[in-house]
């Protein structure tokens, strides 16, 4: 799970890394009166964030100076509502500003490639990562973190000593280190990143701005983090399916995906993709429905993918291992029967594996106007990419089944 910058800074707080105050706002008039107590309270100026999860704020505009409490609402009322990379600004961070002297960047994530914790550095900071890594790679440090030392004052200083941080500027620095590695263990994350870290003109050390990334699969253990989730942003479609206990992510295509096993789902989606590709045709969602097909899971997963607005047919493809062929295909009828009239576009299932027959005899049995059965993938994603491209679905599943 991304958080937004407020709510990173608010981890950030919470394990001693140093922060400046801010008030998160959702209208011009909340701006301007958070500016208000940011500047009685001794700040010179405050800066005005949008809140999106996504980077390139300030070159497309959503990061501004403000140096009154009118001027603060003004740039508020230019903020909200603007468009950066896909995402909509319906939050705002007024945040009080600093007097800077220097900026740099440092991140701890979690490099999955080579499996293991790395720790990166430079002393410039404020600009996109990827293109510093790019353009002068010399100027980043990477050090590999043991993960049950993790960074100690030793390890900050080494990091430190290797970006050529000089002795005054890494005393100030070690401890915010040692905090942002605290954060990054026990919030059980797989990024953290503050970009800027800056000193300022008096020599303190600040996190300017921060980035942090949760590993959904520790949620167990900080039931906490349940309130950072912004369910209003969260797609809706996905939502359900997170209830249900599915794996679910909404693309943009219009042939639906189920299938039981990630593998299966990710070849499935290229072969869709493959067979739709002359006909302006692609896959809308990935749904794993994981081992078990029952008919309540069937049901589930048919409900999050037929409720999308873009589908116009579904491909199930599903493969009989541990929940054999005919149970999947039970499976599917009675998931069929529990939506009812809520179901209304034609589904193209590939059974496969364990019991195949039995499930394709129970589907030819059932006789529903809506399935249709493929013996292979590459068969299976033509009919859905054929049925997808009709101007009424429905009628050409009928048709296509006499």
């Amino acid at each position: 799970m991304d958080l937004y910058e407020y709510q990173a800074r608010e981890l950030f707080g919470a394990h001693g890394v140093p922060v400046l105050d801010g008030i998160v706002v959702t209208t011009p008039e909340e701006a301007e009166a958070a500016a208000t107590e940011l500047l009685e309270g001794g700040a010179d100026l405050v800066v005005v964030k949008a809140q999106v999860k996504t980077g390139g704020r300030g070159k497309a505009g959503g990061v501004k100076l403000a140096r009154s409490a009118t001027e603060a609402r003004d740039r508020a009322a230019d903020i909200l509502g603007l468009d950066i990379k896909g995402h909509t600004v319906r939050t705002l961070l007024i945040a009080a500003g600093a007097d800077i002297a220097e900026e740099y960047y440092f991140s701890i994530l979690l490099d999955r490639s080579n499996r293991q914790q790395l720790a990166l550095c430079s002393r410039e900071g404020g600009m996109e990562i990827e293109t510093l890594a790019v353009e002068r790679p010399d100027a980043l440090v990477r050090l590999p973190l043991d993960p049950d030392r993790g960074i100690d004052e030793g390890v900050a200083a080494e990091i430190l000593a290797l970006a050529g941080f000089d002795d005054l500027r890494t005393d100030a620095i070690v401890p915010v280190l040692e905090r942002l590695w605290e954060t990054y263990r026990d919030e059980d994350a797989t990024l953290v990143e503050v970009n800027p870290m800056v000193a300022t003109t008096s020599g303190e050390i600040l996190a300017l701005d921060g980035k942090i990334t949760l590993d959904d699969n520790a949620a167990f253990r900080h039931p906490d983090h349940a309130a950072l989730v912004d369910t209003a942003s969260e797609d809706p479609r996905e939502a359900l399916a997170k209830a249900a206990g599915l794996n679910y992510v909404r693309l943009e295509g219009q042939v639906g995906i189920i299938g039981n096993g990630a593998g299966l789902v990710m070849s499935t989606l290229d072969v869709v993709a493959l067979a739709g590709e002359d006909l302006g045709i692609a896959p809308a969602n990935f749904l794993d429905i994981g081992g078990g097909a029952s008919a309540e899971v069937m049901a589930k997963g048919l409900e999050v993918v037929l409720g999308d607005d873009q589908v116009r047919s579904v491909l199930v493809n599903v493969f009989g291992g541990i929940t054999a062929g005919d149970q999947v295909a039970k499976g599917i009828v009675g998931a069929l029967e529990l939506l009812g009239d809520a179901a209304t576009k034609p589904l193209v299932v590939r059974l496969d594996g364990n019991r195949m027959e039995e499930g394709r005899r129970i589907l030819a049995e059932a006789d529903h106007p809506l399935v249709h059965m493929a013996n292979t993938m590459d068969g299976a994603a033509r009919l859905a990419a054929d049925l997808a491209t009709s101007d009424d679905p429905a009628t050409t599943s009928a048709a296509a089944r006499a």
